[in-house]
């Protein structure tokens, strides 16, 4: 990542430690790293937990044949590269054409319009229902999400046990100042790479990762009188590049592994059948994408679809291109300071960062000693969306 919140390092300090190590390795425990994650608030991929636990048992027996079978092992290295390698060009040839990356990432058109309408002064329900009508998904998690068990105390005590399927009543009972981290927060959940085994783990870490971003970019804007809601938008969609880039990158391993695996079953050839089981996401070349790509992505894509007046589109370009924390607008800044927090948090729970390195991520970022106790009040483990 060429922007200020990976690669750059940025003024400078006494500390010794390279601030932009410590991000980059935080990114490649979340792509590369084996960590698992626990599932975040919504039953996100449950579906296909267990079918990467079963992926990776068949590796490791995989693994322990090649280990006694020096021929098979060979095999294994030549049908292995072979796949590998084409996997790399053709998950390079994608990312290097931007507008095939956004034709495979969800974002519309549709999802920003009504994410910018959310932010203005003049928001109102009736000029947000029709924009949600045109989103059939949406409508259908609000009705969903206000007839669950968990929203029920929420509505009057006459209406909580009456099924509520009218969308102007499910709009009243969520209310404007909910749906502004609602909605957000659905569509960019579409974004993400879900229903890949191959990518169950990693998509985990990243929804954590923003989620604890938002959360935190929210406390901070409220504390400095900052619109919260439109901080909490723009730190989750200062993760679409990261996600797009993921969720173009599974796409193709899964079309492509899969087609080789189907070949090598009717083949019935179990060493090749093993080779091509046992090979993974190339997630080492993924990473080095995300790092090249990912910030610069993130207004790209919105300026893709017209977008590039917006005010997200001019945050997300100012926290790719601005090199000093100093030199960041006072909404970019909470992102950052929030980012921080976030990195550091998940690395302290990996045991991937030190005492120094923490330090170090704070003082670059001017993350206060106040700040930091009221952001370690919050639960991050368990995030109340509404």
């Amino acid at each position: 990542m060429k922007g200020l919140l990976v690669t750059e390092t940025l003024a400078k300090t006494a500390s010794p430690v390279d601030v932009s190590e410590v991000e980059h390795r935080f990114y490649y425990q979340l792509i590369v790293g084996k960590q698992k994650q626990e599932d975040m608030l919504d039953g996100m991929d449950a579906d296909v937990e267990a079918d990467a636990f079963k992926l990776d048992i068949e590796r490791e027996a995989v693994f322990d044949r090649l280990e006694k079978k020096k021929e098979a092992r060979r095999v294994f290295e030549d049908v292995s590269g072979q796949l590998v390698y084409t996997l790399i060009q053709s998950i390079m040839f994608r990312l290097d054409d931007p507008l095939e990356i956004l034709k495979h990432a969800g974002l519309t058109s549709k999802q920003l319009s009504l994410m910018e309408l959310l932010q203005g002064d003049n928001a109102e329900l009736p000029k947000l229902r029709p924009y949600i009508e045109k989103m059939d998904w949406l409508s259908k998690e609000l009705v969903n999400m206000v007839n669950s068990p968990s929203f029920r105390h929420r509505k009057p005590q006459r209406a909580s046990d009456i099924r509520v399927k009218d969308l102007k009543l499910v709009l009243n009972f969520i209310g404007i100042e909910n749906l502004q981290v609602l909605v957000p927060y659905l569509c960019i959940r579409t974004w993400l790479p879900t229903g890949r085994a191959n990518m169950l783990w990693t998509t985990r870490k990243l929804w954590r990762y923003m989620l604890v971003t938002a959360t935190a970019s929210q406390i901070l804007a409220k504390e400095e009188g900052i619109d919260g809601a439109f901080v909490y938008t723009c730190s989750l969609l200062s993760q679409l590049g990261t996600s797009a880039i993921l969720s173009n990158s599974s796409m193709i391993f899964d079309g492509i592994w899969g087609h080789w695996l189907r070949e090598a079953n009717q083949s019935r050839d179990k060493e090749i059948y093993d080779a091509v089981i046992a090979t993974e996401f190339p997630a080492e070349a993924v990473y080095q994408q995300v790092l090249d790509r990912a910030m610069s992505l993130n207004w790209e894509l919105l300026s893709l679809l017209e977008f590039e007046e917006s005010q997200f589109t001019q945050v997300l370009k100012e926290l790719a291109e601005t090199h000093t924390y100093a030199g960041l607008s006072p909404q970019a800044a909470v992102i950052a300071r929030a980012s921080c927090f976030a990195k550091v948090m998940l690395l302290k729970e990996m045991r991937q960062i030190s005492d120094e390195e923490k330090h170090a991520m704070y003082q670059q970022y001017e993350l206060s000693t106040a700040e930091l106790a009221l952001l370690n009040q919050q639960n991050f483990r368990k995030l109340e969306i509404m």
